[in-house]
């Protein structure tokens, strides 16, 4: 995946001024160009938490006395990503990364971890993203050491971290990271923060997906953080979650009257509208394929 840059670039100058006694042009005034956002960048959230961007893709470190605990290296077929991952730990730590954790199996969280592994980190995934890993068979993903099932703990110099498998969403196999301590969470790709989920939303299970957004609203925690961020690179709260979940209940029941009405999926596609959630990003790109995937539902209960 994805998607779209993480923030345009805008252009600030002027154009060409006429005198008006000589009636020639003077020289053109320079143009001057707002800087782009860095490719990469990272945030303290905690005394313990770090947020790593790289580009479109966010992962979390926690950082210890004892060792940092990573996760998603997000280096699909991007070196620097990782490298830059790294050093971005490294000018906050030199403790050493004990662990790597996989939220899930998709390509563009999850390749390019070798340099972590080569430090001597342990990677961790739910036993069904390495049973998935294993067929696949991708050079670049290092198949994880641990496979975990519903709940796993790590503490690691005094910091605990809560791995929860709240069933079947976007993926069979999505994790979520919850440092209790903190009350904040870190989900990646079906829980998405003022934004439409990808495209025709590819290896998800509905129903599944609601019952996996109420398991994460019952949690504990205050503060989400995304694999991909919105457009103002906010965290989001349980408020974002519950609208989430609204927009998916909307779109499913426009979705299924559409075809009751024999529109799925080419129609249903090009006339059902959400106008409450126009303002979120990626509604005019993706919201044809959200609709086309509620289609292979209430079209053929799949």
């Amino acid at each position: 995946m994805r998607k779209r840059g993480y923030a345009a670039t805008a252009l600030l100058g002027a154009g060409l001024a006429l005198s008006a006694c000589a009636e020639v042009p003077t020289a053109a005034a320079p143009v001057t160009q707002a800087p782009a956002a860095p490719s990469f960048e990272t945030r303290k959230i905690s005394d313990n938490v770090y947020l790593f961007r790289y580009r479109f893709h966010q992962s979390i470190f926690i950082v210890t006395r004892d060792g940092v605990i990573a996760t998603n290296p997000i280096a699909q077929r991007n070196p620097a990503a990782a490298e830059a991952y790294i050093a971005e730990i490294r000018k906050i730590t030199q403790a050493p990364i004990k662990y790597v954790i996989y939220t899930h199996h998709h390509y563009d969280h999850v390749e390019g971890g070798k340099p972590f592994k080569d430090l001597g980190a342990k990677f961790i995934a739910h036993r069904n993203a390495t049973a998935r890993l294993a067929v696949l068979k991708n050079p670049l993903v290092v198949t994880p050491d641990i496979s975990v099932g519903d709940r796993y703990d790590i503490t690691l110099g005094g910091v605990k971290v809560e791995l929860r498998f709240v069933g079947r969403s976007r993926t069979d196999n999505a994790l979520v990271i919850l440092v209790p301590r903190d009350k904040l969470l870190f989900a990646v790709d079906f829980i998405t923060v003022a934004s439409l989920p990808f495209r025709d939303m590819p290896d998800s299970y509905l129903p599944d997906w609601f019952t996996a957004i109420d398991k994460v609203l019952a949690m504990d925690w205050d503060r989400l953080i995304p694999g991909h961020p919105d457009a103002r690179g906010r965290l989001g709260t349980k408020d974002d979650v519950r609208d989430l979940r609204a927009y998916l209940s909307d779109l499913s029941e426009a979705t299924q009257a559409a075809a009751a009405q024999g529109k799925c999926y080419d129609r249903a596609m090009a006339e059902i509208k959400l106008p409450k959630y126009e303002k979120w990003d990626n509604y005019a790109q993706f919201l044809p394929g959200n609709v086309e995937r509620f289609c292979e539902y209430w079209n053929n209960g799949m």
